[in-house]
Order: structure tokens, then C-alpha cells, then sequence
């Protein structure tokens, strides 16, 4: 990074910082800015293989930058991690997320308070009208009035990670929402969301109507009353102890009403964050600023029986194994088809369907997997008792059904608009017919 840079990042940082925008009609012009997307890219290939451009925005370990996955794509995000340690550094907010601009953008704070996003043509991908602009050094990008009362903040807008101190909120933000990828930053399918009683994590799908429930737990909840605000929130274990707690804080009625410890780093872990990955996964990274070659530590998975922390199968994740596949121990084993189980390889994909009328006897064929559930079979054990003509005529008729699920012993029987990983058990009672 040259000299005369970070000659710029310093001068700017004074404006910023170390003043406050506070006004009383106007922003003054010594306040004003308006920075270009141009000029050289960082010397580092950071998240996601990301090329990027700091902007004069910045609170160690966090700067506000404009990066790109895709060619003169670009999104206002900010990345939290130091200097010295580029290559390790993480994104944890989105301006624009899913409404890229191009290189010669502008972001500009103008003296009407109004911070806005645009495109080389003028095109205005994101603003917000504010008197006052900062960084927090918790990572929360705050706009404020004259009586320095925050007007918006960042926090209220998650996209895929919550940082330590930030909330998801019954009557506001309730939800983040994963990227559909590394590369492309628009939203992606999976969804973890407060909903009154705990957390949730759902699938959605281009040709289902309602969400899928593939986890929850009493352990991302309370048994107090209806949740109106979970916190994810770092703390000392105690205060003679440097270990800290990594936890969610629920409250109901607006008081606190019990945590969850999610992790125990043995270091200050302030300068964590919470991420849904593009896989539906649930991870917790945490950045110690000691060690500059591998900063970061996963210090939470949901989806990780290895690492322990409560943590479930990853054969639950609904593409574990891609769109069709059957998971055991962590791997995934196979390829079901209608000849048998195959070796399994990225290009496994459920059977093409023909055409099909919701309601009418359609002919429809099936083929059998023997050992098998569906990752939502936790939360969702289907209707019963059913024979098996009964089971099997229901997903006929239902254009949305891809096969079902069924237990021999009980009669369950589980219709699947989306098949994903097939989870594979001992119980050879427990089987799916395949629509094909």
C-alpha cells in the first residue's frame, strides 16, 4: 500500500473521527466528501477472491471498501481485519447487496446530509439521508441527527453475519439472509430468523411456496414467553478470567431471560461475528489481532459433531452433497438412481419430472432408497397413519412433490418438494420412493 495513501487514509480518518458531523441544518463543506471508485486495487486477494479499494472510512480492524467478485461488479461493504493481515480479512455488511455498481461510482456525503451510492451513469444504488456519519469501533455504521440521536444504523440491516453486539428484533430486523455464493453476493436460500418461541434456520425454494424448516432447537430459545430480541454478545467468563464467553442473550418482554454459550476462546473474542454461509451452515469466526498469519479461528459450528460445541450431523445441511445425494458419517457415500446406489460426484441431480397437473391422476413412476431420511425429518415427521398406495398417490397428485419419505413401522409418510442430501441410517424400515 504507497506512502501517498495511506498519507490519504489518515487525513480523512482526522475528518471523520476525530469531528463530529453534527449540524444544525447543513453538513459544512470541510465535512463534505465524495470518493471515487477508481484507481489501484489492494495487493491482496481477500474473501470470496475478492479484489477491492479501501475508502478512507476505517475503525481498526474495520474499513468500508468497495470490492468486487465478478468483473466491474462492485458492493459497498465493509471487511473487518488489519492491514497486516489482508489476506485473512472477512466481509460482514453490504450496501448494495445484490445491486452492483460499476468501476467511477461514487459514494458521496453531500451537505444535505444525504450519504449516496452511485453508479458511473448516475444511477443511485443506495443512500440514506443523515446530518451525522461514523464507524463505530464495534464495526456499526451510524447515521445521526443533531442531537447525535442514530437516525439508522447498519446493525438494523444485516445481511448474512451479525456482529458481536448486534440483535435480531421481533418488531425489526428479525432474520439474515446467506449469499446464494462466494462469487455472486445477491441473497442466497437459507434464512436463520427469531421467531417467538427460538431461532430458526429455513430452505427456501424457487418452486415451493413456504420455507423449509431444516433446524431448530430449545437451546436457541427460551422457556420464559414469547422472544422479542436475541443478542450475540462477548463477555469474560468472569472478571478475574481472560477466557471469554461467546453467547446469545434472549430476551421476553424486553428483559433478559437466559443465554446460550455458543464458545469458549481462550482470548478476548470482541471481534467475532456470526455468519449464515452460503451452505446453510451456522459458523461463529474469531479474529485475535496476535497472531497476523491465521488470525482467524472457528470458534462456533453448528453443523460440526468433530468439533463438538452441541454441534449437529452435517448430513442435516440440505445440500451437504449438492441436490441429491446421501450422506453418512460426514461424507457424502452416494448417487441414488433408479439402477442403485452409484458413487457420488458433484453432478448427482434428482431425476428430470414430466409434465405434471397438480390434483389429476398423473402417471408418475418411482424408484426405491432403503436406509434413508430427509433433512427435515427432525422437525417435520409427516402425516400418519398412511398406507403405502395412500403416501405414494398424494405426491402423484402434488406437482410440488419430487418423492416421499416413509416409515414402515409407523406409517409416516413425508412429502419432499426438494430432495437435496438424503441422510442415510440404520433403519432399513425407513425409506424414499423417487419421483421420476
Amino acid at each position: 500500500m504507497s506512502s501517498s495513501f495511506l498519507t490519504f487514509v489518515f487525513f480523512f480518518t482526522v475528518i471523520i473521527f476525530s469531528s463530529s458531523f453534527v449540524a444544525e441544518s447543513t453538513v459544512p463543506s470541510s465535512k463534505t466528501f465524495k470518493f471515487k471508485n477508481e484507481g489501484e486495487l489492494g495487493m491482496y486477494i481477500v474473501e470470496y477472491g475478492a479484489s477491492y479499494r479501501a475508502l478512507p472510512l476505517f475503525n481498526a480492524p474495520f474499513q468500508l471498501c468497495f470490492y468486487s467478485t465478478k468483473p466491474n461488479a462492485f458492493t459497498l461493504g465493509l471487511i473487518m481485519g488489519l492491514v497486516e493481515s489482508e489476506s485473512t480479512m472477512r466481509w460482514v455488511w453490504d450496501a448494495n447487496r445484490g445491486n452492483p455498481v460499476r468501476e467511477n461510482a461514487t459514494l458521496t456525503f453531500g451537505k444535505d446530509g444525504n450519504l449516496v451510492l452511485a453508479d458511473s451513469d448516475g444511477r443511485i444504488a443506495w443512500q440514506t439521508g443523515v446530518v451525522g456519519l461514523n464507524l463505530l469501533s464495534n464495526g456499526n455504521i451510524v447515521l445521526y441527527d443533531n442531537r447525535g440521536k442514530f437516525i439508522w444504523q447498519s446493525f438494523d440491516h444485516p445481511s448474512d453475519t451479525l456482529l458481536v453486539g448486534q440483535s435480531l428484533r421481533l418488531n425489526g430486523p428479525n432474520r439474515i439472509i446467506s449469499r446464494s455464493s462466494d462469487v455472486d453476493g445477491s441473497e442466497g436460500p437459507y434464512s436463520f430468523v427469531l421467531e417467538k418461541e427460538r431461532l430458526n434456520l429455513y430452505l427456501k425454494s424457487k418452486n415451493i411456496k413456504k420455507p423449509l424448516l431444516y433446524y431448530t432447537s430449545d437451546w436457541f430459545g427460551s422457556s420464559q414467553g414469547p422472544l422479542t430480541q436475541v443478542l450475540f454478545n462477548a463477555a469474560p467468563e468472569s472478571e478475574e478470567a481472560y477466557a471469554y464467553e461467546l453467547t446469545f442473550q434472549f430476551f421476553v418482554a424486553n428483559s433478559s431471560a437466559g443465554t446460550s454459550i455458543l464458545g469458549r476462546p481462550k482470548y478476548n473474542s470482541t471481534l467475532s461475528f456470526l455468519r449464515l454461509e452460503s451452505d446453510g451452515s451456522l459458523k461463529i469466526y474469531t479474529y485475535y489481532d496476535k497472531v497476523r498469519s491465521s488470525a482467524w479461528e472457528v470458534t462456533f459450528s453448528l453443523f460440526d459433531l468433530v468439533t463438538g460445541n452441541g454441534g449437529v450431523s452435517e448430513c442435516k445441511l440440505p445440500t451437504r452433497c449438492g441436490s441429491f445425494g446421501v450422506c453418512e458419517d460426514e461424507q457424502c457415500v452416494a448417487c441414488p438412481t433408479a439402477k442403485g446406489l452409484l458413487g457420488w460426484t458433484k453432478n448427482c441431480a434428482p431425476p428430470a419430472q414430466r409434465k405434471c397437473v397438480t390434483g389429476k391422476a398423473n402417471t408418475v413412476d418411482y424408484y426405491k432408497v432403503v436406509g434413508v431420511e430427509h433433512f427435515v425429518n427432525d422437525y417435520s415427521k409427516g402425516e400418519g397413519s398412511l398406507k403405502l398406495d395412500e403416501c405414494r398417490d398424494k405426491c402423484s397428485k402434488d406437482c410440488e412433490c419430487l418423492g416421499f419419505f416413509y416409515k414402515e413401522e409407523s406409517s409416516k409418510c413425508l412429502l419432499a418438494p426438494v430432495l437435496g442430501t438424503l441422510n442415510k441410517v440404520a433403519n432399513a424400515s425407513h425409506v424414499a420412493y423417487i419421483k421420476i
